[in-house]
């Protein structure tokens, strides 16, 4: 209008100002652009679109990792404006029962949480996922990926980790043949490790590898379609590879598993006095 004015009736900026009763600052203002909000714009879009699974505080944990952003609200705004919010379903309610709660153990390889996930390949051939955790450092040690297993085969995968790792005192697992059978049992035994079974049918006694199956059918069964078992396997080793070194936790204060674990190993070496305890899932 000012422009309009100006040329119109010849005057000059500052008289036109005057008529429209409007600050020169205002007519000659121009919006800078913020170029961290830039870059911090486009990382969230690249990460939502490689990671479909991630929801606003994993996104922010990660840019915030990354230094791209501070205050949680302009992430929020961003996200919201970008419309990167995941559609979930809604889920029904339920009625009122008993909450368990799961204490951690204070150091890693003490407890494990052990389950099976299973899944199709584009052909429909079935593939079977065991998923093992760590209850205190939430590390993923191994998805192993096979079309059947038996509890023979159970045992092999763990006496794999027994080389790489070493083995837990304790290994969560539900009833099911493959856990409850003879096979696993014997392995048990032989390596001094106890089973502990939960109840028939209350899978919230094992609340760690249940948050951790849904994490991983999430984030990485429903984002493929695997055209072979071969390729289901190296895609879902690199899921388990990214959950372990990138994925920050909520519950490990922002941390990575792998990041928290190198972390607690050098305040014991330092011999730091800590408190390591861990929220309850």
């Amino acid at each position: 209008m000012v422009s309009y004015i100006r040329d119109s009736y010849r005057m000059s900026c500052s008289r036109a100002c005057r008529i429209l009763d409007l600050q020169k600052a205002t007519f000659y203002y121009k919006e800078v652009e913020d170029v961290a909000e830039i870059k911090l714009r486009a990382r969230l879009k690249e990460l939502a679109e490689k990671h479909p699974g991630f929801g606003l505080r994993t996104l922010h944990e990660i840019t915030k990792r990354e230094e791209l952003v501070i205050n949680h609200k302009r992430t929020e705004r961003i996200y919201k404006e970008e419309k990167l919010s995941l559609r979930l379903k809604k889920k029904n309610k339920r009625a009122r029962h008993l909450r368990v709660v799961q204490v951690p153990p204070e150091a890693p390889l003490k407890t494990w949480s052990m389950d099976f996930v299973h899944d199709r390949c584009f052909s429909g051939r079935k593939i079977k996922c065991l998923t093992i955790i760590d209850q205190f450092s939430k590390n993923c040690p191994m998805i192993n990926v096979g079309v059947t297993m038996t509890g023979a085969e159970v045992a092999r995968a763990l006496d794999t980790l027994k080389i790489k790792i070493g083995l837990p005192e304790v290994i969560f697992v539900d009833n099911g043949p493959e856990f409850a059978g003879k096979d696993l049992g014997l392995w048990a035994m032989k390596n001094n490790v106890k089973l502990h079974f939960i109840e028939p049918g209350k899978p919230t006694q094992n609340a760690f590898i249940e948050s951790f199956n849904g994490k991983f059918r999430a984030q990485c069964l429903n984002q493929h379609w695997f055209q072979t078992i071969e390729e289901a396997k190296i895609l879902i080793e690199t899921w388990r590879k990214e959950y372990n070194n990138f994925r920050p936790h909520s519950s490990l204060n922002g941390l990575t598993p792998e990041e928290f674990t190198r972390q607690f190993e050098m305040k014991k070496i330092n011999g730091f006095d800590q408190d390591v305890r861990l929220k309850v899932v």
